[in-house]
């Protein structure tokens, strides 16, 4: 198969799973009682709802274009913590379900894989689409979950810690950017991040 195929094909395989990890949280901060997202028309599979300018376009060309690790992200899905019952609760459940529709995802696309694998050329299309599906999003579910704000895991983490540690610890999300983009930059999350990936990979294909 082609390169710029198999990127192309990556490509759009990614952005749907971004999408979809998008609508997740809206969807899970409308069934808490946040009607946000829902009523700014983010539950929609619709691709220009989701698009960014800055994160998904232009960030993304600039860094590719200077040689550094490539990073991009969706619009993000508005929420309203004051339409939750138990905000510290609902806040952890509607970051944890964008990492948590990957991993269904990656499950999904692995179950198929297995199943058409003995049917299906090894190099074919079909199974090169969900082994990368597999992949992308384990990759995806994994990277948000990282607690760095304003990524997913620092939602679950302020879940997760006692409510005095709450305001200090967002405190550094506007340098969050700026720290994956080191992280990144030096391979740090490369670290941790490429052998559990492949771990659960192994795993699942």
């Amino acid at each position: 198969m082609d390169g710029l195929i198999e990127k192309v094909i990556t490509l759009v395989l990614v952005f749907g799973s971004v999408i979809l990890h998008e609508i997740a949280h809206g969807y899970t901060a409308w069934r808490l009682g946040d009607p946000t997202a829902r009523m700014q028309g983010r539950l929609t599979l619709n691709p220009l709802a989701h698009i960014d300018l800055f994160g998904t376009i232009l960030v993304p060309l600039v860094l590719s274009f200077t040689g550094a690790p490539v990073l991009g992200w969706a619009k993000p899905v508005p929420f309203n913590p004051s339409y939750f019952r138990d905000p510290k609760r609902d806040i952890m459940l509607t970051g944890a379900a964008g990492p948590a529709t990957n991993f269904a995802i990656a499950i999904l696309a692995a179950l198929l894989f297995r199943a058409a694998q003995p049917w299906l050329a090894p190099t074919g299309l079909p199974i090169f689409m969900l082994a990368t599906l597999c992949v992308c999003n384990v990759f995806l579910g994994l990277f948000n979950l990282i607690p760095i704000p304003p990524l997913d895991g620092s939602r679950v983490a302020v879940g997760l810690m006692p409510s005095e540690w709450v305001a200090p610890y967002l405190r550094i999300e506007r340098f969050g950017f700026l720290i994956l983009i080191a992280l990144l930059w030096t391979n740090a999350i490369d670290w941790f991040l490429n052998p559990l990936a492949g771990f659960v990979i192994k795993i699942l294909l």
